[in-house]
């Protein structure tokens, strides 16, 4: 199914990568597949200066493969705004991508440094989902 055919059944989704790297991106949408990820979080920076469209709660929206072909479509299900230094397991848990919220904290710093910087005060969008349609 194309972007444009998945755009048509979902109205108003918008469309977004997780990670910041092919390999990144693909080890988080097989994470969503398997249910295993249930929750993201994006510095609130990065939606605020930026102008990438915040997530909203009940919206559909589209998680593409590297390549820009749907991947996933997801339904956001709760929304907070939360400092870094403020994370707790639960949360971090459910972004499925680690066993503990300190392998959170040590991954995340590193991936927000990568990604315009980090600060432990920085504030962080945080959502859950739940999973739609998987695509492939």
């Amino acid at each position: 199914m194309t972007l444009d055919e998945v755009l048509k059944r979902y109205p108003g989704a918008e469309t977004f990568r997780f990670g910041d790297s092919e390999a990144l991106c693909q080890e988080l949408l097989a994470l969503v597949r398997a249910g295993k990820k249930t929750a993201t979080c994006g510095s609130a920076s990065i939606f605020e200066n930026d102008g990438e469209a915040l997530p909203v709660v009940g919206r559909r929206d589209v998680a593409l493969n590297w390549d820009g072909t749907p991947s996933v479509v997801i339904e956001t299900v709760h929304l907070e705004r939360r400092r870094f230094c403020d994370m707790d397991a639960d949360f971090a848990l459910a972004e499925g991508e680690n066993e503990d919220l300190e392998g959170w904290q040590r991954d995340h710093q590193a991936y927000f440094e990568r990604n315009g910087g980090f600060d432990p005060e920085m504030e962080l969008v945080c959502e859950r989902f739940r999973v739609v349609e998987v695509l492939e």
